[in-house]
């Protein structure tokens, strides 16, 4: 007979039919769960919560690293906030011109598991300009005030561990470790299925940042089909790169393209009007 796993969550649930679970372990933040699925290949699973499957994950990680980054320009120092699957350390990696790769996550046991049964995605921590932080994210930004050139916060949901990662003070946070030019790209959730949520981060960022802008992520396995990014700047204008991949970066991408980034930040009527923006 099959076995099936349920992500129920908001009022809000998918299920997918595995092969087995090959691991789990209650870490001292959330439950972390590692399963083989019939048709998405590898899903890592915490709190309950899909994260991300083989299947399409590269929609999820390469948005959240190269849109931020193209926002930029040429970022050398960037910090990935969460993260502990590697992934998008992964996507930053296939950048010759960065200097500092940091990543700092709440929880150890993630990174430990992705090294373990993760590989295609862990092999972001292989990368020789990557230090690992095991730490609060929320308090090691405010020691690193004007640092950074790109802060990337991929963030599990407001309801676990990530819950300090989607207010004001953590945004004003963001700003202060930022060079002159910086950008910041953020989890920012589904306005299908927590509409307050994506408001409300929206607001923490317009109160820090001059340019603020939502992005949509398709990712067939997240709960309604997608997945937002928060870009913000005080410099630039998110909405368009600033750069854009070159052809031996362009041939190892699957999802983003300079087309795609533009494309993201156009929003249906009622995002828009939900989020502020002009229709």
């Amino acid at each position: 007979m099959s076995e099936w796993v349920t992500e129920a969550a908001n009022g809000y649930g998918q299920t997918i039919e595995i092969t087995r679970k090959i691991y789990e372990k209650q870490s001292k933040y959330q439950k972390i769960e590692i399963f083989d699925t019939v048709k998405l290949g590898r899903m890592l699973m915490l709190d309950g919560i899909i994260q991300f499957t083989d299947s399409d994950e590269f929609a999820y990680q390469e948005m959240m690293a190269h849109l931020p980054y193209y926002a930029h320009g040429n970022p050398e120092r960037i910090l990935v906030i969460g993260g502990g699957d590697g992934g998008v350390l992964r996507e930053l990696a296939k950048h010759p011109e960065p200097q500092v790769l940091d990543l700092c996550d709440i929880d150890e046991e993630v990174i430990k598991a992705a090294k373990t049964y993760l590989p295609e995605m862990a092999c972001g921590f292989d990368d020789p300009r990557v230090n690992i932080h095991i730490a609060d994210g929320s308090a090691f930004i405010k020691e690193k005030e004007g640092y950074y050139d790109l802060v990337i916060v991929d963030s599990t949901d407001p309801g676990g561990p990530g819950a300090p990662l989607f207010g004001a003070e953590f945004y004003a946070s963001l700003k202060k470790a930022l060079r002159p030019g910086g950008v910041v790209g953020t989890q920012a959730e589904s306005p299908w299925l927590l509409p307050e949520v994506v408001k409300n981060l929206i607001d923490a960022a317009r109160s820090n940042f001059r340019y603020v802008d939502y992005a949509a992520i398709s990712v067939p396995t997240y709960p309604t089909g997608m997945i937002g990014c928060c870009t913000a700047s005080d410099t630039k204008n998110v909405a368009v790169p600033a750069a854009e991949p070159d052809d031996d970066i362009a041939r190892k991408l699957r999802y983003y393209n300079r087309r795609v980034h533009e494309a993201a930040f156009a929003k249906p009527q009622f995002v828009a009007g939900m989020l502020g923006f002009e229709s």
